[in-house]
């Protein structure tokens, strides 16, 4: 019996097992504040970044419509369905409950039949655009943690925009373009989230996905897509959110992208189903929406695991001797040095800086002193950490780096910086190519530099490797050969 072949099988099969399954990487939910731990001087605390769960956030909002009188009803007014201009039998009435349809209804509780929907007046005043601005504001930071989705019930809208606000509805930027033809409404090429790369994550797109169709019963929502944005550092399943939080963590433009006060939906043409309008019967256009989903949490900067709705307002309960709405300074007395948020490394626990009792005296650090600009503390009390460099000791490294008497950069590891088409990463130094590949990833098909392109039957494209079940077989076969003699 060959037992070092079989062996080598037996190996080689694990391996391919591992290969495909996912195991969620180690992080923190973050939702302990301190714990109590006995140490050298007795029982003490241990504090650790933290964040309040996330939650339905429309149950905590004020919504405002402009113009103030768009929303129908007064006058009276009947309407016809989308898909049937002879079918005129919806009334909306403001003076009647069961006939009228304000704006608190895009919020209430789903699963009624019939459905209730805010609806506006109707496009009465044709050619003049049908505009509206739904506004949702918090009055508290809101750091979004899923898909904002909103359902239409009188067919999505032609055009629309979705806005964002960072300074409580001073001022305001685009988060995305909706549109049946981008180029033709907004003059930008369109694009879906799927397009998007860690490097154009925050890239403001057009998207023709959610107003193209007239299929306007069936597909009624229109979705900014979160999920799929933090997937692209956490994977498609979100099960490394432990690079997410590490990204977040050094990254502000990244974790801005995801922070709100406000949002505004921009309504700036109705579905009309068809490519002219029909002016002999205009009460078929007009705006419905039954439901907005806001999926997020209070942004208290690492500094309090949960947020409590008071006198009409959001609040960060705070710990870690912070205080404020968003626990964003020191309390009068722990001034003993700047304050500065939480931070999600190292995981799973973080670090929590807290902020100190006044003349505590010089604090020490014990930086590290190869990951760190100083072995003691700058003048906010923590160590100053060199490029690449994190955690409370400027002791470990950020993703994409490598520990080596300080953190170096890594042209690949097997995180985020992965070898594409087959290559294989060698001591985090450079990838190794397939036949057919080059460049620092093995991103580039030589075939880009043939003149028949990459299309070509000849082409590096059409290069294919062996799969991991060929492998195997040629293992398996290779096994049987040195058997035969044997067997004979």
């Amino acid at each position: 019996m060959h037992w070092p072949l079989l062996l080598a099988l037996e190996a080689a099969w694990a391996g391919l097992g591992q290969a495909t399954q996912h195991y969620p990487a180690m992080w923190g939910h973050y939702d302990v504040c301190k714990s109590q731990v006995y140490s050298d001087e007795g029982l003490t605390w241990d504090y650790m970044a933290c964040q309040p769960e996330a939650a339905d956030m429309t149950k905590y909002l004020r919504v405002a419509l402009e113009p103030t009188n768009i929303t129908c009803g007064d006058p009276a007014e009947t309407y016809c369905a989308l898909e049937n201009p002879y079918m005129c039998n919806n009334e909306c009435d403001a003076s009647t409950k069961e006939l009228a349809h304000p704006p608190e209804l895009m919020f209430d509780f789903e699963g009624r039949n019939p459905t209730t929907f805010w609806q506006s007046t109707s496009w009465r005043k044709y050619p003049k655009p049908l505009l509206v601005n739904i506004t949702l504001s918090w009055n508290k930071t809101i750091e979004l943690t899923d898909d904002i989705v909103i359902t239409f019930e009188s067919g999505r809208p032609e055009q629309m925009v979705l806005e964002k606000s960072l300074d409580y509805g001073r001022t305001w930027l685009p988060y995305q373009f909706y549109a049946t033809d981008c180029l033709d409404a907004f003059t930008m090429e369109p694009r879906t989230a799927q397009d998007l790369t860690q490097h154009t994550l925050l890239d403001v797109i057009c998207t023709e996905e959610y107003s193209r169709g007239y299929v306007w019963k069936y597909d009624k929502t229109v979705r900014f897509e979160i999920k799929d944005r933090l997937a692209l550092f956490a994977g498609p399943r979100l099960h490394n959110m432990a690079s997410l939080y590490g990204q977040l963590d050094t990254t502000k433009n990244l974790r801005d992208f995801f922070t709100i006060t406000d949002l505004r939906i921009k309504l700036l043409r109705p579905a009309t189903g068809a490519t002219m309008v029909d002016e002999n019967n205009l009460s078929r256009y007009f705006y419905a929406i039954s439901d907005i989903k806001v999926q997020g949490r209070c942004k208290c900067n690492l500094h309090a695991n949960s947020c409590v709705f008071d006198k009409e307002k959001l609040v960060c309960e705070c710990e870690h001797n912070t205080t404020g709405p968003d626990c964003g300074r020191c309390k009068r007395s722990y001034q003993g040095r700047v304050w500065s948020p939480g931070s999600y490394l190292p995981i799973p626990k973080g670090t929590a800086n807290i902020c100190v009792p006044n003349n505590i005296g010089p604090v020490t650090c014990n930086c590290d002193p190869f990951g760190s600009e100083s072995e003691r503390c700058n003048a906010t009390g923590f160590c100053k950490c060199k490029s690449g460099t994190t955690g409370k000791h400027c002791s470990e490294c950020l993703p994409g780096y490598l520990w080596d008497s300080g953190c170096k950069s890594q042209v690949c590891d097997d995180e985020l910086l992965r070898c594409q088409n087959g290559g294989v990463c060698l001591s985090n130094l450079r990838c190794q190519c397939t036949v057919g590949f080059s460049g620092v990833l093995c991103e580039k098909p030589h075939c880009e530099s043939e003149a028949a392109g990459c299309g070509g039957p000849d082409s590096a494209r059409n290069t294919s490797c062996p799969s991991s079940a060929h492998l195997l077989l040629l293992l398996l076969a290779l096994a049987t050969a040195s058997c035969w003699p044997a067997a004979l």
